[in-house]
């Protein structure tokens, strides 16, 4: 294998983290004359806000439409609802954390700043969501009407596909192909822009330390700690309430679950976790298969509860590092962005990384931001997975109990 092909095989994220700690090295030898090389930077961040929207669109039309209504059941309808709304409460102990500890405060990030936009009542932020018109909202960069929409037309087709009327049904099926088409696409030129990616993050992070020398170090340290502290409150009190309520013991429950969260964190992949989760879930909870084989995969898609917080975090370390204090209603906004975003990134390689880009530019925070957080991303990926696994693990818990899906005479239930 030559030396191309071995660069290629590189974990992507370590790239980064390479390019990282290299712009550091460079910005703190050389100083302000690296700015030199700011226009490396600049290409990066161009390339990033080009892939947002075609991004969201497709990939978001690409999941909805791939649930079959007719599978979902109540029981599938209720565990949408009850991701949904762990998700709400992930994204909101986020923004509580984030505000109480404000990661970014004290530190300016040189050249960059936050342009609010007019002020306007909650409802008229709510009524903003709904576009009049569509792709006028896709070509003015306005990121929820653009989530909004996809989902409209992911429902939509994922109603036709399953339509009794042949014609639709083949019809609906075709648009589903090339709708996943489009998303391979997107997917084929993320990957592209995550190759520049180590380039553009050591351009953008040299010029900054060239600037501001290491003060960029103390938010941090805060941002990892609030994430740690965020995650801990996610799963040891709200999945733990949602256990208890259950009538679940939570000890013995992550006692079981702890093989697959430590996979989780360390392979940083909820996809890639799935066989370990789905065996825990029946050899130690014994949870029925017909349960667990849906609702597990199903989560790994759409349950990504640590990513919610995640993005709640660094939207308001941004926030911080702009100098800006988040009016009520565009809380709201980067609340339902999050969640949307965190979604959407299901599939996606660098997901959350990549789809920070929603939750910024939903409230106007700028882009700039992401190449800081890229050289830590792999420790808060780590801590995010490990909360996503987790968070599928108790919902499926959960619901098999209430179902009376669970054989309390096996696995850890059996000792």
């Amino acid at each position: 294998m030559g030396f191309w092909q071995r660069y290629l095989s590189f974990p992507v994220i370590y790239k980064i983290a390479i390019g990282f700690i290299l712009g550091i090295i460079a910005g703190l030898l050389i100083g302000p004359p690296i700015t030199v090389i700011k226009p490396l930077g600049d290409f990066f961040m161009r390339l990033l806000k080009m892939i947002v929207i075609p991004l969201i669109f497709f990939t978001l039309v690409l999941g909805s439409a791939s649930i079959d209504p007719k599978k979902l059941g109540k029981a599938g309808g209720l565990i949408v609802v009850i991701y949904v709304i762990t998700s709400f409460i992930a994204v909101s102990i986020g923004l509580a954390v984030g505000l109480a500890v404000h990661p970014g405060l004290g530190f300016t990030l040189p050249g960059v700043t936050y342009k609010p936009p007019k002020p306007v009542s909650f409802i008229e932020t709510i009524l903003s969501w709904i576009p009049t018109n569509p792709f006028g909202a896709m070509a003015q960069f306005q990121v929820i009407p653009t989530i909004i929409f996809a989902l409209f037309v992911g429902i939509a087709l994922a109603y036709l596909r399953v339509s009794d009327i042949p014609r639709v049904r083949e019809a609906a099926e075709t648009t589903y192909r090339v709708f996943d088409a489009l998303s391979e696409v997107m997917y084929k030129i993320v990957k592209f822009v995550l190759e520049v990616a180590p380039y553009g993050v050591f351009a953008l992070i040299a010029v900054i330390i060239g600037k501001t020398g290491v003060a960029i170090f103390i938010p941090y340290a805060k941002l990892i700690g609030a994430e740690a502290l965020g995650i801990a409150i996610q799963i040891g009190v709200v999945y733990t309430a949602i256990l208890l309520i259950s009538g679940i013991n939570p000890v013995k429950f992550f006692g079981a679950a702890s093989e697959a969260m430590l996979t989780a964190f360390v392979t940083r992949s909820s996809s890639g976790t799935l066989p370990v989760t789905m065996r825990v879930a029946d050899e130690k909870l014994g949870i029925d298969r017909g349960l667990y084989s849906f609702t597990l995969p199903l989560g790994a898609t759409i349950n990504m509860d640590g990513t919610a917080i995640y993005m709640a975090l660094v939207a308001i370390f941004a926030a911080d590092i702009v100098g800006r204090t988040l009016t009520a209603p565009e809380l709201a906004t980067l609340a339902v962005a999050a969640v949307m975003a965190s979604v959407g990134a299901a599939g996606v390689p660098s997901a959350g990384l990549i789809m920070l880009t929603v939750t910024l530019t939903s409230v106007g925070l700028p882009l700039e931001v992401i190449p800081l957080i890229a050289g830590i991303d792999v420790i808060l990926d780590m801590m995010r997975t490990m909360n996503n696994v987790t968070g599928d693990l108790t919902v499926t818990t959960a619901i098999a109990k209430f179902y009376k899906l669970i054989d309390f005479k096996r696995g850890i239930w059996a000792s």
